[in-house]
């Protein structure tokens, strides 16, 4: 028997229900949906009325759903499913997938493999976004997301670690004309240094304050300096590995550093088949991590 679509429960309480379903924990079902708890309880509460049935039993540790509303669950769950299909085939997005990684991800990284993805998945439509921002995964239609960040995480994402940042001093062999290596921090300071957003050279050199050289706003941008011969740049080991090894740069010390924050792979948590997501992700993980 169909009934009126006048008399369906308002779209944000069932989704608030799904979660909750899933999760049987408001808290938790509050975090991936990026509301309070207060909210969610509220919003269930709200389809309960609507339908004049009970659809969680209240547990110390969370809920857990009635027969009457683990029965709902299974059909409202299926109703999401189609629906995500459907607006994935409205995008024709089902083998389109949009990636945010940092500027120096995507030119030392991400871009020189981008052949190597295309062979293994050729069906895939990469759609490449360069920036530092931290992506909202709904606002901004991002899929995958590469970061510098450290836990802890909410609960409404999965992250998989890349690689450490293990913080290198590199130059160009024509820099240093011969110099033995390792060289001092007195050395280092004599030599043109090349700055970046990061500014990690008070750090190195343990002062407060500027210091003297060419300031770039990319990390790339300082080790296209640093490969020209122009100074000495600070970057993540990860990034200059194919130069050192290359010996287009080199280290020019042995005082290696890290900070808090490392290179993780991120993309939202979603109970819906997402084929291309889970290829690329797989790829991620086999070409970056170490």
């Amino acid at each position: 028997m169909l009934i009126s679509r006048r008399s369906l429960p308002p779209l944000n309480a069932l989704r608030a229900f799904e979660v909750s379903g899933r999760q049987l924990n408001f808290r938790a079902a509050a975090e991936e949906l990026g509301v309070t708890q207060g909210a969610v309880a509220q919003q269930v509460r709200m389809l309960e009325a609507h339908l004049g049935i009970s659809l969680f039993q209240r547990v110390p540790r969370g809920v857990v759903l009635t027969p009457q509303g683990a029965a709902y669950l299974s059909e409202v769950t299926r109703a999401f499913d189609t629906l995500s299909k459907a607006t994935a085939q409205l995008h024709n997005r089902t083998d389109a997938l949009t990636i945010s990684v940092t500027p120096t991800f995507a030119t030392k990284l991400l871009i020189p493999q981008l052949s190597m993805l295309k062979s293994m998945l050729p069906e895939v439509e990469l759609r490449t976004v360069a920036t530092v921002k931290v992506s909202d995964f709904d606002r901004d239609q991002v899929d995958i997301a590469v970061r510098q960040t450290h836990p802890p995480f909410s609960a409404a994402i999965e992250t998989h670690l890349l690689f450490r940042q293990d913080l290198v001093l590199v130059a160009s062999p024509h820099l240093l004309k011969g110099l033995p290596l390792p060289l001092t921090r007195e050395q280092i300071k004599e030599l043109p240094l090349l700055h970046d957003a990061d500014n990690h050279w008070p750090k190195f050199f343990g002062t407060v304050g500027r210091l003297p050289g060419a300031i770039f706003n990319q990390t790339s941008l300082a080790l296209d300096a640093a490969l020209a011969g122009q100074g000495v740049a600070i970057a993540c080991r990860a990034f200059v590995k194919a130069d050192l090894v290359a010996k287009r740069l080199v280290n020019v010390s042995d005082a290696n550093f890290g900070i808090e924050s490392d290179f993780y792979l991120v993309r939202k948590r979603s109970p819906y088949p997402r084929d291309t997501v889970d290829a690329v992700w797989a790829w991620c993980i086999a070409s970056f991590a170490e």
